[in-house]
């Protein structure tokens, strides 16, 4: 493939993902790939990743699902061993290839959709709930100060 330089485009369901489904709030929706193989200037082999996907992730601001547009665009160095890591250029990342030279490339893609997912999804949409936004009123912020919870303490002292 590195020699030939081939290329392929295609779509994967999401729901064939089995690691991405487990981040995900639902596995609808489609995968848009284009893998591209070649090598660069220095002679390493490398492998081009770009995949589109609408991922229906929950909002942990709102506890809500919603579809985050996910946009991968990635170059990978093909090395079998460690030691060739330091070969690879400064804009490669190091993918470990098996000595069969094989790649399962559905995982690959997978692989690179679940680096790209936040830590923390948070709709741009959503709003934090009303109880959290608005002041304290003064009755409740009366209240909090008339309760001392060392009370107790200062009549045992007595």
């Amino acid at each position: 493939m590195v020699s030939a330089r081939r290329s392929f485009a295609g779509t994967l369901p999401v729901a064939s993902m089995p690691r991405l489904c487990g981040m995900l709030a639902g596995d609808a929706g489609e995968v848009a790939y284009e893998l591209e193989f070649g090598r660069d200037d220095l002679g390493m082999a490398y492998l081009d990743v770009r995949a589109d996907a609408p991922l229906s992730v929950t909002c942990q601001r709102s506890l809500e699902p919603f579809v985050l547009p996910v946009s991968v665009s990635s170059r990978l160095g093909l090395i079998r061993s460690e030691r060739e890591e330091s070969g690879l250029s400064p804009e490669s990342e190091p993918l470990l290839v098996d000595e069969d030279g094989k790649l399962a490339m559905a995982d690959v893609i997978e692989d690179e959709l679940l680096l790209a997912l936040p830590l923390v999804p948070v709709n741009p949409d959503s709003e934090l709930p009303e109880e959290v936004t608005r002041p304290p009123s003064e009755s409740e912020a009366g209240d909090e100060r008339t309760e001392n919870p060392f009370a107790v303490l200062r009549e045992l002292k007595k």
